[in-house]
Order: C-alpha cells, then structure tokens, then sequence
C-alpha cells in the first residue's frame, strides 16, 4: 500500500516537471549568485541550471565590479547547455536589452538619459547608457570646441538621444543640446532680470575686432567697439583684456533672439554737451590726428571730440595732393574751428586758416612794379608759371614776354627750371592769380618814344629795308612800314626802289596803336597836309591863282 503511494507522488512530481517550460533561449532569465570564484560569479537561474558569468561584467565603465553570493541579477540565456553541461549565460547583454527598453521608451518621450564617457573613437567618443553603448560625436560635446575631453570622462552625466537603431544597435547622443537647454533656460531667467538702461558688472570672455564679449552671469552681451569710449578706438585691446571685470550699461535687449548690446561710454559723461563752450567758431587749438582718408585727416580735440580736416581746408597753396603728404598720424597740428554741428556730432576744423593767406602776403610785400624772381615751374600753351616764395606761383602771359617777338615765338627760348626775373603786374587775393610780365622789366620803350607824338605829327625816320611792298622805317630805335600807296601823292612817284637804304625821310603820323605797338606812317598824307596849308596861307579858291603859283609862292617864302 505504501509503495503504490509512493509510486503516485513520483508520477506527479515527474508530471509537473514536464509542465514547467524550460526558458527560452535568447531571453532574459532572473538567477541567484551562489558563489564566486576564479574572477567569476556562479548563477543559479533555475530548471536546475546553473551558469557563469566574468565578475567585470558587473561592473560600470571605471569601477569595479559590485557583487555578492546571495544576490538577484538578471542574465541573458544564450543557450540552456554548453559542452560542459551549463548554461551559458551574460550579464552584458541583459543589461544591454534592458538599456534597449529603457532607452527606446526616454527616445519616444524625448527624455534624458543618463551615461558616462568612457571611450575615445574616430570622430566622437563612446558613451555607456547603461549597458547600452552610444556614440557621442565631438561636435556634440560641447557648446564650444572641447581641447581636453579628460575631465568629463567617467563621470556620469544626462544626454539626450538624437537617433537610435535596434536593429543595428546605433545610438547617437548629444551632450551639447542639454548644455544648450540648460544655457537658454539660464539665459532667459537672467535677461528677464535684465532691464535697458541698467549698469552691470560683467567679464569679458573673448574680443574681436569689432568688440568683445561680456560673460553677464549665464548670458554674453556684445559691447560693440564704438560703444567702449567717446573716443576713437582702433581695436578693443587697447582697453579691454580677456577675464577683466568691468561695469557696462544695458543699451538694448532683443527678447526674441535673446541678444545684449552693452556700452561702457554711456556710463561716462558725453564730451560733445560741452563742445560748443570749449571750442567756439574760429578759436585754434591744438590737436592730433587720429586718422588719415582720402578726403582729408581727423583730429582728435580732446578724448571723444574728433573733427574733420578737409583735403581743401588743410593747405593754401597745396592743391590735389593726398592728406597723408601734408600731415602724419599722431602728429600734432595747430587748428581753427570753422563749423560745430552738435546734432549730427561733427566739427570741421581748418589748417591753414592757422596760417596767413600767402596771397595776402605777397600783396603786401610785392605791391604791383616790384621785381620778383623765380624758376620756371610749368610751361603750358598760354603762358610760364614762376615759383615764387611760399610756394605760390605767377604767371606770364605769352603776351608779357616780347615787345618785339609773338608770344609764340617768344616762349620757345624758355626752358623748364630757368630762373627768370620779372615785373608784378596785377595781384588778385580772391581769385589766387599773380599776373607777371618779363618784357616790362627794362620799361616800355613805345611809351617813351611816341611820348610827344600824336597823330599828324611830322617826324623824320630812316630807310631801314626796301621791300616791293613798301618800305621800313626806323624812328628811335622802332621800325614801321610805310606801305606803297603811302610813299607819295602822286601815282607815279609811288615807287619804293626811289629809296636807298639810309635816306632820311619826313613823314605824317596817321595812327598811334598802343596794342600792336605800331606807328602809322604816311608820306602822301604829309605831301596832302603841306599842300593844304599852302593853299591855305597863300592863296584861296576865288583868287584866280593856278596851284603852281601858289607853291611858287611858298617856295619863295621858305627862301626869304
């Protein structure tokens, strides 16, 4: 009776044996440490199997391992039995299916995850998310470029999970994208304390070369170079260096873009509410120049006071030429205030107003009739330019070169750097002309000689040439032609070889041109002239005597 019984409980044992499933390869399974040894933990998962797992599989990147006999852990079952009789199992890939789970649930709901950097790859780093090993681009880390990557390694820290692949077993992290959540949320709560106008201390991080940037506390302002003094600034360096503390004003908050403009300027008093007071119109002071253009050079007053001297205000006498040839930068120069313009903050200011107009100068000290002498500077189709002192030049026409010679002519015996004397004949300070005449220096010889003699005087000149035309005549020193129809009354007698070279001869002025600086010379006009006086003094038109005897009669007078 009790051997059937026992037969029973056996057959029911065995049964229920059969009914438990042994698990599934590929699974994840719980199992109980029941001992360790030889660098392994031995795992008891149940169905009466037994496995071993290496103890460094238990432990997280950089720290050793935390396990003891008695411990819960859950393994991956690769297969129920290997060639020893045990199960061959891993912690690794239960941890890795566990990250999996996790991991693809915080990828749904856009949530962090928590990792450790532990290794370095070819373009990024490998991170472990807790059994699940994920690649961390470089360009991920940080927000800036990371040189040392050594101090974040091992320490665990939130990533967020930009793509996944299971089916691959990728995964993509970022550092940077929580770095940047946080640093927005930091920044808005700081701007949000933030109001225009306020004075705030800050650190300069980095500068340019159109500013630097200000650390606010969380948040970085632009302080723009212009707004760093009221003077000019060349490069922020010269005022600012990196990790100093100065004090900025808020200029301007855009909240959407979430950018500062900062000014330290604005906190100093503004130079140009006094400008008017210290520098009144066509006061001179003394000034350095900041900055040279092609139109003309900046001079700095004071600091944060620059006025501008223009190309054309900056030299009586040097015209066309480029700034940077009259002064230098940092030079310091002596100007006069010609205009303030305080709304659009500009002062134009005058060189050469510091100096006399060399103009009114030479007016002064050469007064029309003086003798100058100069080199000739430039030779142009109307006249010579001669240097004179202050480096101003006058001018011969070609008409004050020769008495005797065309300005055409007389121009060709000139070279360029022949010093020549000459005679001031006109100064014009408005117009900046000084009129020259060379051919005045030893006086006006027509003047002289035609003193005295007008038209119908009779004067005796001398046969110079005979040409078929007429003749030449000189009379003190100047010659004149007498043309054919002039050399007498009578048609006949109008015969030029009826002269010799030499002969002295009375004639009648018919005109005095002071321009061609030509006596008109007639002897017909003389011979018409005697014969109307004789008619005149001894006979009349109703006296009935014949022509011949009334020169008859003059002729008889003259011998009386």
């Amino acid at each position: 009776m009790a051997q059937n019984t026992s037969m029973e409980e056996f057959e029911a044992l065995l049964q229920e044996s059969f009914e438990i499933d042994t698990p599934d390869e590929g699974s994840v399974v719980k199992g109980r440490v029941i001992a360790i040894e030889a660098g392994q933990a031995i795992i008891d998962v149940g169905y009466k199997m037994e496995g071993r797992v290496e103890l460094k599989e238990f432990a997280n990147p950089g720290e050793a391992p935390e396990i003891a006999v008695g411990d819960e852990v859950e393994v991956f079952l690769d297969r129920v039995e290997n060639a020893r009789g045990e199960a061959v199992i891993s912690r690794d890939k239960a941890r890795r299916e566990e990250a999996w789970d996790r991991l693809e649930k915080a990828y749904a709901d856009d949530a962090r995850v928590e990792g450790a950097i532990f290794g370095r790859v070819k373009g990024g780093f490998t991170v472990d998310l807790g059994g699940a090993v994920a690649f961390l681009p470089g360009s991920q880390v940080d927000v800036r470029p990371v040189r040392d990557a050594g101090p974040l390694m091992g320490l665990k820290q939130p990533f967020q999970i930009l793509k996944m692949d299971r089916r691959r077993g990728n995964i993509v992290v970022s550092r940077r994208a929580i770095l940047e959540e946080s640093r927005a949320e930091q920044r808005a709560e700081v701007i949000g304390n933030l109001t225009e106008g306020q004075a705030v201390d800050g650190v300069v991080k980095n500068i340019t070369e159109y500013g630097a940037f200000v650390d606010l506390g969380g948040v970085d302002g632009l302080l723009h170079v212009t707004d760093m003094a009221w003077r000019r600034v060349n490069h922020p360096s010269e005022i600012l260096a990196i990790g100093e503390t100065v004090k900025v004003q808020v200029i301007k908050i855009n909240k959407e873009t979430h950018r500062i403009s900062l000014g330290m300027k604005q906190l100093q008093d503004d130079p140009w509410d006094a400008v008017e007071a210290k520098f009144p119109l066509e006061s001179v002071h003394m000034g350095r120049v900041t900055n040279i253009t092609d139109y003309g050079a900046f001079v700095e007053l004071e600091p944060g006071v620059e006025g501008l001297v223009h190309v054309s205000e900056m030299s009586w006498t040097k015209k066309n030429v480029h700034p940077g040839k009259i002064v230098s930068t940092s030079q310091e120069v002596e100007v006069m205030v010609l205009e303030i313009d305080t709304a659009k903050r500009r002062v134009s200011l005058g060189l050469k107003q510091t100096m006399r107009n060399p103009w009114d100068v030479f007016a002064e000290t050469h007064p029309v009739g003086t003798e100058v002498e100069g080199e000739v500077k430039n030779i142009t189709e109307f006249g010579l330019f001669i240097g004179l002192d202050n480096d101003i030049d006058g001018m011969v026409h070609l008409s004050d070169l020769s008495w005797d010679q065309r300005g055409e002519e007389a121009i060709q015996d000139y070279r360029k750097g022949d010093v020549v004397k000459a005679i001031v004949t006109e100064v014009d300070v408005e117009k900046e002309r000084i009129s020259l005449s060379v051919k005045q220096l030893g006086g006006d010889q027509f003047a002289e000689v035609v003193d005295g003699v007008k038209r119908g005087s009779i004067i005796t000149v001398e046969v110079t040439a005979i040409e078929e035309g007429g003749v030449e005549v000189e009379y003190e020193g100047m010659k004149s032609f007498i043309r054919r129809s002039d050399l007498s009354r009578d048609r006949a007698e109008q015969r030029p070889e009826r002269f010799q070279v030499g002969d002295k001869i009375d004639v009648r002025v018919t005109n005095v041109d002071s321009k061609t600086r030509r006596l008109g010379l007639s002897i017909k006009a003389r011979e018409i002239a005697e014969e109307k006086e004789a008619v005149q003094q001894y006979g009349s038109s109703d006296s009935g005597a014949s022509l011949g005897d009334i020169l008859g009669a003059a002729l008889k007078g003259d011998e009386e």
